[in-house]
């Protein structure tokens, strides 16, 4: 497959990612060289689009009926359940976009849809991805206030004022991503909505702060509400008691699929960089980009995994999930406490 050559720059799928190498042609690329290293992506063509399918697929599944829940069958919500819904939304936006990149990928990296719908779908990616971001670190933030400062007056906002809260985040990811519509593509098959390019460009450094904000932002608050949820059940003993230990699992789940779905790739992607500072050589990139193209797909995973936080999130949502799908119920906190006074108050009688 042949890919037209353009001045100094990187091609990056999905605006994040990846390097184009000619290193069959032995060339080296340097901060002032004006050239880019084109690489046909073979690998890319093999193994995305039946990963993109399949994480479409499941995604579509597990937030469909996580909506359907929410929507239908959750009754009454809370200020938590306006934040899991918002994320189940950004999941549900994000996997709606994957067809087309998979249909990229199908047509050996060949846009067919035009530049406009290339816009809308590169913008749904990135601002959805930033958007599961912020909003996995406000439920970190809600379980926290809830355990570590139950009586806070944050805790008891209405569910009208919790849905102005989500509004305003939901602003904070479509402001740092609307650049995306402003960035120029190469010629009318591609479809990138990034390009580490060797002179600097205001939009792309604009795209690669968003990048990295919209990770270690949320993650330094998510792993701050762990500690602290840690630190204050242990001081005071509540680590075994069935209500503070589901607590405890709950935001586990929620940094366990925060670093799986999102550190690898912003790990490569800053090795990336850090390499081609001094100048670089082809071959070196090649291998970081096979790298990250199997780690970006991580970030997609993210939309497939966190319908595992809507079941942690409350054993309502659970039970309802498990009879939705003709499962076996499983016993809330309530109505074991309940059995047991029950149990208790039988005994006193027949004493």
């Amino acid at each position: 497959m042949k890919l037209e050559m353009c001045r100094s720059g990187f091609f990056l799928e999905d605006g994040l990612s990846g390097a184009h190498s000619l290193s069959s042609a032995g060339i080296k690329a340097t901060p002032n060289a004006d050239m880019l290293c084109n690489f046909s992506g073979p690998v890319l063509i093999r193994v995305l689009p039946p990963l993109l399918v399949t994480e479409f697929v499941l995604g579509l599944a597990g937030n469909g009926l996580a909506l359907f829940i929410f929507c239908f069958h959750l009754r009454p919500w809370k200020s938590s359940t306006v934040l899991l819904f918002n994320l189940a939304v950004t999941d549900f936006m994000l996997i709606m976009a994957l067809p087309l990149r998979a249909s990229y990928y199908l047509s050996g990296i060949s846009w067919m849809f035009g530049e406009t719908i290339c816009n809308v779908c590169l913008f749904m990616l990135a601002m959805n991805r930033s958007g599961s971001t912020f909003f996995l670190m406000a439920i970190a933030v809600d379980r926290y206030m809830r355990v570590v400062h139950p009586h806070h007056p944050i805790n008891s906002l209405s569910v009208g004022k919790a849905m102005l809260g989500a509004l305003a985040l939901w602003l904070v990811p479509i402001t740092m991503t609307a650049h995306v519509f402003s960035l120029q593509h190469v010629n009318t098959t591609y479809c990138e909505s990034f390009m580490v390019d060797t002179t600097s460009r205001g939009n792309l450094s604009w795209h690669k702060f968003t990048f990295l904000f919209s990770f270690y932002m949320p993650l330094l608050v998510i792993l701050y509400c762990t500690f602290h949820i840690i630190s204050h059940l242990r001081r005071r003993q509540l680590t075994n008691q069935t209500k503070f230990k589901k607590a405890l699992y709950f935001i586990v789940v929620v940094v366990v699929l925060f670093i799986v779905c999102f550190l690898p790739s912003n790990i490569t992607l800053l090795t990336m960089w850090i390499k081609m500072l001094p100048g670089f050589v082809c071959d070196d990139v090649e291998q970081l980009t096979t790298v990250f193209y199997i780690t970006i797909s991580l970030t997609y995973l993210n939309s497939v995994l966190d319908p595992v936080v809507y079941y942690f999130s409350s054993p309502a949502f659970k039970n309802i999930c498990r009879r939705t799908l003709h499962l076996p119920q499983t016993e809330t906190c309530e109505s074991t406490e309940k059995r047991t006074r029950e149990t208790a108050s039988h005994s006193l009688s027949q004493l």
